[in-house]
């Protein structure tokens, strides 16, 4: 089920109401069929596989609990480690690892070809797997103790408002959640939807009206202007934030109408300074799940120089690899691996002297804006490779932005006319706007604090564009994918 579906537009009112009508002590029962149905609107037999990762970590947690041994323990966080990250290659890598050793061996002039296996990838499967991880892990390193019911932690494991793209949830967070009573609350549900009408600006009039300029320009890369080119690259950076913030903070204020807390999981990202700041605040659960169970346990920074190299190679390699099963999302994290890395030696080379030569509130402004500008554009260069097909298109989306870029064809031919190419940047436009203003507030916070008049504005402004301007296909959010 997608949120932006008249079929979510029905089961959400449903389900709050049933949610507050029925006495705390089964609540847990609705939202697990809730959250079920929710994820068989799209296929259903798929469920299997989060009824297999809940049953198996349910009862590793519970056994490593209990064991006398650590050797016993590790024995139980294997299992859970085999059970969801063995879902998650079967599903997601297994034709990716067989095309490649296929196209190895025939490079080497091997004759023989491993038959590839082929499956339809499951909704959301990369997040409710590290969800449940990091709640065995948890467990095992004896910072929380195991969930005794077990209806409780599937609905931890698949509560729908994340479910199938996030926040990835820590159990420290969300399983006490379904302990406490939640009363109905019309100041958090107000908040809430309000939340949600944010996503969807986000999402229907930003994401999805980007998306038909960037689907018509990066299907047939070879066929546009250097000019087309650039503008799609820049319209699919806000495309990718608008999608996936939107889902995010459609999740957020969805939890909230039910009196759950979600985890914030974006910080205004295209307003940082360095790469290092930018990755803090982008898709801040799944950067700090790889913080706090690859990059922490492997040394961190606490190492020698080499070594800490290596650890942040592979933690953005991985990374790259965590949202598909293609070389060129590999390539996107050893890119922004890299800018990591020239970023951390320049700031020991020469931070020092930035700082004394812009010791001025104007001069430090205008090095703010530049060193926001310079991040912002080294996101865009990793993007171009993030949203092409292959390394080869991602080549020649380059070259052709350097080289037929004067070739004197307006961006908007054959796509879109300047008025709707319009309909898109202004949103944008007012979007970045409205992030500088509110600052490092919550979006809801931020409104709340302005005087009566700013906010009807806001909020009908909000539903005027979502109405005239939104694209109701019920597109796919584009993290789905992954």
């Amino acid at each position: 089920m997608f949120f932006n579906s008249l079929h979510f537009l029905a089961f959400f009112p449903i389900v709050v109401g049933l949610y507050f009508a029925t006495p705390h002590r089964f609540r847990w029962f609705l939202l697990v069929l809730a959250s079920y149905y929710f994820y068989a609107a799209w296929r259903f037999d798929y469920l299997l596989l989060i009824l297999a990762s809940t049953g198996v970590d349910y009862f590793a947690a519970r056994r490593m609990h209990i064991a006398a041994t650590d050797r016993e323990r590790r024995r139980f966080l294997l299992l859970s480690l085999a059970c969801n990250l063995g879902l998650l290659f079967t599903f997601k890598y297994l034709r990716f690892a067989l095309e490649s050793f296929n196209e190895t061996a025939a490079w080497v002039g091997l004759p023989a070809a491993i038959p590839v296996v082929e499956f339809v990838l499951p909704v959301g499967i990369s997040f409710y797997t590290f969800q449940t991880l990091s709640y065995t892990i948890d467990v095992y390193r004896r910072q929380r103790e195991p969930e005794n019911h077990l209806g409780k932690f599937a609905a931890y494991v698949a509560f729908f408002p994340q479910l199938v793209a996030g926040p990835i949830e820590r159990s420290m967070e969300l399983l006490p959640q379904f302990d406490e009573i939640h009363r109905f609350d019309y100041r958090l549900m107000k908040s809430g939807l309000k939340l949600m009408a944010w996503g969807f600006f986000l999402k229907l009039v930003i994401a999805d009206q980007a998306a038909l300029y960037v689907d018509a320009v990066y299907g047939s890369p070879q066929e546009y202007s250097g000019q087309s080119l650039l503008v799609a690259s820049y319209l699919f950076a806000f495309q990718i934030y608008g999608d996936f913030a939107g889902y995010s903070s459609i999740a957020i204020g969805t939890a909230r109408v039910l009196g759950f807390r979600l985890m914030l999981n974006f910080d205004r990202p295209y307003f940082s300074r360095n790469i290092r700041e930018s990755w803090r605040r982008w898709h801040i659960s799944l950067t700090s799940w790889f913080r706090d169970y690859l990059y922490i346990p492997l040394g961190g920074n606490r190492t020698s120089t080499r070594r800490w190299v290596g650890v942040v190679l592979l933690v953005f390699l991985t990374s790259g690899l965590w949202h598909g099963a293609n070389w060129t999302f590999v390539v996107w994290g050893a890119l922004h691996a890299t800018f990591m890395l020239v970023g951390r030696a320049k700031d020991a080379v020469i931070g020092d002297a930035r700082d004394s030569a812009f010791d001025g509130p104007i001069r430090a402004r205008v090095l703010a804006l530049a060193q926001i500008v310079i991040t912002f554009h080294l996101w865009v260069l990793a993007w171009i490779v993030f949203r092409s097909e292959s390394l080869a298109d991602a080549s020649g989306v380059v070259n052709a932005i350097g080289s037929r870029f004067g070739t004197g064809v307006a961006p908007t031919a054959g796509v879109f006319s300047s008025l709707e190419l319009a309909a898109v940047a202004i949103p944008i436009v007012c979007m970045l706007a409205l992030e500088w203003w509110q600052g490092r507030r919550e979006f809801v916070e931020f409104v709340d604090a302005q005087p009566l008049a700013a906010r009807f504005l806001l909020y009908s402004s909000l539903l005027v564009a979502i109405a005239c301007l939104g694209v109701f296909d019920a597109n796919e959010f584009i993290y789905f994918q992954f």
